[in-house]
């Protein structure tokens, strides 16, 4: 299972929820008949929609705010295996060599969301380095990261 968001309430009495979702190919999983993971139980999109910062669902066979009460707070997931994603998912990504042009830099430790996109959160034995995870800055991915880096985000170049 892989972790997408949180359901962090409920909205109308219709039974529909609000998700708090930054996956990122969130677009290929809110979508009608797909299906999501919350408390160990499977429930299936019957509508999707954008509101402010949230994920808007309803499922299929629910209809009352009361049959979707107990979900608030709980942690939403998918079956990676029901999906093909269009890139590498930034999960599979940690703890994968890092290099710029042959040159070792450090492990991935973690991806990190900003405004302008997400950072590269790249540790070695002594620095920690953060690279704008950039398709100008991303030469190849996959048994580790390989980068083309500009003057000045690592001191080596």
């Amino acid at each position: 299972m892989l972790f997408i968001g949180k359901l962090v309430n409920t909205h109308g009495i219709k039974g529909e929820v609000r998700i708090i979702s930054d996956f990122k190919y969130k677009e290929c999983v809110f979508k009608k008949n797909s299906k999501l993971y919350i408390k160990g139980e499977k429930y299936v999109i019957n509508s999707y929609r954008k509101h402010k910062n949230y994920d808007m669902v309803t499922f299929k066979g629910i209809e009352n705010i009361n049959d979707v009460i107990h979900l608030k707070g709980s942690s939403v997931f998918i079956d990676r295996k029901e999906f093909m994603f269009d890139g590498p998912l930034n999960e599979d990504l940690y703890g994968k060599k890092v290099y710029d042009r042959g040159k070792y830099i450090g492990v991935l430790e973690e991806i990190e969301k900003v405004p302008a996109g997400e950072l590269l959160i790249v540790k070695n034995e002594n620095k920690k380095y953060l690279i704008p995870y950039a398709e100008e800055f991303v030469d190849k991915i996959d048994e580790s990261i390989e980068l083309k880096l500009i003057r000045g985000f690592t001191d080596e170049n």
